[in-house]
């Protein structure tokens, strides 16, 4: 791929992520989507087969060629879901007060019992313990336990049908942190080239490290916080991870709903502090699966992870099954460029400012955020072939544009889901007087800068050492640096 054009540029920090789906797989959808906002695309690997999944990943890159900007590709796995086994005669309802036991039998169950076919959820049971089943629809209190069943008091009834989900919110369960299927799902993503993988139910920072095991680098790995027991462990997860989703969905099932809306913040700012990209994710349009436009409160609530600093918020059914996929990311973008225009944003973002920490690459992007409002610079031109310079840059959120150059296509794609970076594939540099021409030329092309504006470099040196941010560099842009240059690879 050569340098990507300068005619696609988001006049937006925060990133859109887009569930594919039935709604949404055409290549005409897709374009469209990318063309509307989307900057990554969500395969969600709980559903469909891989052949599907194969059909939206060459869909993706020929659209990417069409468009010219890197496009980036999440492949989220369905995680270790636990639900109960079957009826014998269809649904039944359970009264709040009773009694109701789950075992470890394949008997179909009945208005009295039903087979739970976990043992791992056994293992970690006690007198006490609370259990939800649909969603936290219905709910159960362990009362007996033996090891192979459970006699439970229903504090909360309702219909109960076939293989509903089972939540325990307040136990660490003896869980694989990947299942057969998603090991095969990983194996399959990773050989489509997709360049983020999401991993569900992280209860701590050792599920992080065998999923990076078997990655193995080829992709980004993000660790989806929804469950309590993530939230408790989010500092050992974050150092391991390369990124976190606040999945609200089942966070809101395990944790008491008024906690969320904390629980968000918090992973916001710890992410934040780390450096480490974070999605919102969950029902944040959920109105406009079959509306047109979206609640009032559904605005606020995007608006509300645009203002804390979130680098992207994430559409599920809404672009996937939806009636209004299109118009649904067309709010997110409204939503999110209108937030940014707020005076108070950019005060927020200099107030909620992490510390740089004690290292020259820290020192050297808290420079550059700082210099380049002083010097009134037109954007913060970052060169990096790890991805690590751009991260940097970005977690000062810096009023300035940052344009990111690296050599690498899969770094570009993997940074697509980065607050405020426009990154652009093109060769690498190799010395300082290169690497300066370049930087003009490419904020001209990419029509960040004009004539007489200021930019600010930063690179390391030697060239092509990942992580190594040393430089510093102010440069004036003449406006004839394209000569001669009309392409370059």
């Amino acid at each position: 791929m050569t340098e990507m054009s300068p005619c696609i540029r988001r006049n937006r920090k925060t990133r859109i992520v887009a569930t594919l789906g039935p709604a949404s797989s055409s290549k005409e959808r897709i374009k469209e989507l990318f063309l509307a906002g989307v900057d990554v695309f969500r395969l969600n690997m709980s559903h469909g087969e891989h052949e599907e999944k194969e059909a939206l990943v060459h869909t993706i890159r020929a659209v990417e060629r069409e468009v010219e900007r890197p496009i980036a590709i999440l492949a989220d796995l369905q995680g270790p879901k636990l639900r109960i086994g079957k009826f014998a005669n269809g649904p039944v309802n359970l009264k709040t007060g009773g009694m109701f036991t789950l075992d470890l039998t394949d008997i179909p169950g009945n208005e009295l019992r039903a087979p739970l076919p976990h043992k791992e959820i056994f293992d970690a049971l006690e007198i006490g313990t609370e259990l939800l089943l649909d969603d936290g629809k219905i709910r159960l209190k362990v009362e007996e336990i033996d090891g192979e069943s459970a006699k439970c008091r229903i504090l909360v009834g309702g219909p109960l049908s076939d293989k509903k989900g089972v939540n325990v919110p307040n136990a660490v369960l003896p869980l694989a942190a990947l299942t057969d299927k998603d090991r095969k799902d990983l194996t399959f993503a990773l050989k489509c080239g997709a360049d983020w993988i999401a991993l569900s139910f992280v209860q701590r920072a050792a599920d992080v490290a065998e999923a990076k095991k078997l990655v193995g680098g080829k992709a980004a790995v993000m660790a989806k916080i929804e469950k309590p027991a993530a939230v408790n462990s989010l500092n050992e997860i974050l150092e391991l991870a390369d990124g976190v989703m606040v999945a609200r969905g089942d966070l809101g099932v395990e944790e008491p709903l008024e906690n969320v809306p904390g629980i968000q913040k918090q992973l916001i700012q710890a992410a934040r502090r780390e450096g480490k990209p974070v999605v919102v994710a969950t029902q944040m349009l959920e109105s406009m699966i079959k509306a047109p436009v979206p609640t009032r409160a559904e605005v606020s609530d995007v608006a509300t992870a645009v203002m804390d600093g979130a680098d992207a918020v994430m559409l599920s059914a809404e672009s996937a099954v939806g009636d209004y996929p299109i118009e649904a990311v067309e709010v997110m973008n409204r939503v999110a460029m209108r937030i940014e225009g707020e005076a108070n944003y950019h005060t927020h973002r200099r107030d909620d400012r992490a510390s740089p920490n004690a290292t020259t690459e820290d020192a050297i992007s808290a420079a550059a955020r700082q210099v380049s409002d002083t010097v009134d610079a037109k954007a913060i031109v970052t060169f990096t072939t790890s991805g690590a310079t751009a991260l940097r840059a970005a977690r000062e959120r810096p009023n300035a544009p940052i344009l990111t150059l690296t050599p690498r296509i899969s770094i570009a794609r993997r940074l697509a889901i980065v607050w405020g970076l426009h990154t652009v594939k093109t060769k690498d540099v190799t010395a300082f007087e290169e690497m300066i021409g370049k930087s003009k030329r490419m904020a001209l092309r990419q029509e960040l800068a004009q004539r007489g504006d200021r930019i600010v470099v930063t690179a390391g040196v030697p060239f092509g050492t990942p992580g190594a941010t040393n430089v510093l560099h102010i440069a004036w842009v003449q406006g004839d640096e394209l000569k001669g240059f009309e392409q370059e690879s």
